[in-house]
């Protein structure tokens, strides 16, 4: 890690996480920030649902929810950036404080509640992006909406010709109810909504599902059931969770989405039964407590064909980026792997 950046770390934990969070962004905007330059391997180049990514590993949403930094993240080494969640009509979230830090765990604690600048302001900022990386984004609904399903075909149909993917999340735990939409009658009508708007667009846009990891098998045998039968591209393995087993920090208390480290173990043993209950047909994106190679090579050997993180990058900077995917392909080399598709759910069993 260099210098300056450990010393910025330390700076911003302490201050207040959303005060921090905010400055963050603005060093990225101003340029303060200068990122490694990307890994070049051919073992770690992915293709995902049609997307050519130069490495599997990509940026989750919830760091940059308004995209407010779209060109200085697509520059810091990501394979692909995921921007929001975003909500039709802006919203304010829930009251502060809304964001944690568990030190002690390696975790954050959330509960944001969607705050959203809304899909006009965030379509008009993903009109002006340079061109280059790969840009999706994570589409929630209204807290007060009517018609939440409407919400996710309201949003690709505003959003939508500026992406190269799009998000479906019914698992934030933050908005009342939202994880409703996981039940299979209820997403399987949601999906085919949106994938009737997606069909009045003018070019092709991969759309992903974010699921939770709170989920139990019968659940993710309908999950992966309704995605299949409604041509989702990819299956997002996990959003937060609401548990809270094994934590020690003081704000283990907090209500709210946990993620980081202790998120790893559950998130993955999700991943492993998604990747044997869909056989392989729909690509996987693992997410939840990467931090390091290590981890990340864990998550492609249970399943997974991409990645994302981004509570360790609170803890550990942008650099990490460049880290994980320097040991990665270190790793592959290792064992001897031409590309990341040859090591996709070769550990499998370990995590069943």
């Amino acid at each position: 890690m260099k210098a300056l950046e450990t010393l910025g770390l330390a700076a911003l934990r302490r201050l207040d996480p959303e005060r921090a969070h905010g400055l963050a962004l603005k060093a990225l905007s101003s340029g303060l920030v200068t990122p490694d330059a990307p890994v070049q391997s051919p073992r770690l180049k992915v293709n995902i649902a049609g997307l050519a990514l130069p490495n599997p590993v990509g940026l989750a949403a919830g760091f940059d929810k308004n995209a407010e930094v779209i060109d200085p993240l697509t520059r810091s080494g990501f394979g692909f950036v995921e921007l929001g969640g975003v909500t039709p009509r802006p919203q304010p979230g829930n009251p502060r404080p809304r964001l944690f830090r568990l030190a002690e765990d390696r975790a954050v604690i959330n509960r944001f509640g969607l705050n959203s600048d809304g899909a006009k302001a965030v379509a008009a900022r993903l009109a002006a992006r340079a061109p280059g990386g790969i840009v999706g984004l994570n589409l929630g609904a209204n807290k007060d909406s009517a018609d939440r399903a409407a919400d996710y075909s309201t949003l690709i149909d505003i959003c939508g010709p500026y992406l190269d993917f799009a998000t479906v999340n019914v698992s934030s735990p933050n908005t009342e109810k939202l994880r409703d939409l996981q039940g299979k009658d209820a997403l399987t009508a949601l999906l085919r909504g949106v994938m009737d708007t997606r069909a009045t667009l003018d070019r092709p846009l991969p759309i992903f599902l974010k699921i939770a990891p709170d989920l139990t098998h019968p659940e993710l045998d309908d999950i992966a059931a309704a995605a299949r039968d409604t041509g989702v591209d990819a299956i997002i393995a996990t959003n937060t969770t609401i548990s809270r087993d094994g934590l020690v920090s003081p704000n283990r208390v907090e209500t709210g989405g946990l993620s980081g480290a202790p998120l790893f173990e559950p998130s993955t043993r999700v991943l492993a039964y998604l990747s044997q209950a869909t056989g392989g047909d729909i690509p996987l994106v693992g997410v939840g407590g990467i931090a390091s190679a290590e981890d990340a090579y864990t998550k492609i050997r249970a399943g997974a064909s991409a990645l994302q993180l981004y509570s360790a990058l609170v803890y550990q900077g942008l650099g990490l980026v460049t880290r994980i995917n320097r040991g990665l392909d270190a790793l592959l080399a290792r064992d001897g792997h031409d590309s990341i598709a040859d090591a996709v759910g070769t550990g499998r069993e370990e995590w069943l």
